[in-house]
């Protein structure tokens, strides 16, 4: 098991592009009134669609989707559920592979 720290800028909506196992993983992460919600995009098909992002909880929760890990974010400083302000430097997001 790998884990690989995924940079994300301190603002209330990004999309980022990364190579993870050696697939085009796209993110799209995006603050609204009640949480932290990402999109999930593998080889240009989504394969999550709004899942809230929690301290320490995996966001993909599906190996059959074929990612090869999933995503967590942690907090640095506690144990508190990531908003946008805290991006990068107190929530980071961390992608773990499964193999």
């Amino acid at each position: 098991m790998t884990a690989v720290q995924i940079p994300l800028n301190a603002t209330a909506s990004q999309t980022l592009n990364v190579i993870l196992n050696q697939q085009l993983v796209r993110l799209d992460v995006y603050q609204r009134s009640t949480g932290l919600y990402m999109d999930v995009w593998l080889n240009d098909t989504q394969i999550v669609a709004g899942a809230i992002c929690q301290n320490l909880n995996p966001v993909v929760h599906a190996d059959y989707l074929g990612l090869g890990g999933d995503f967590v974010f942690v907090d640095t400083q506690g144990s508190a559920d990531p908003t946008y302000d805290g991006l990068g430097d107190r929530y980071v997001l961390t992608f773990v592979t499964t193999s």
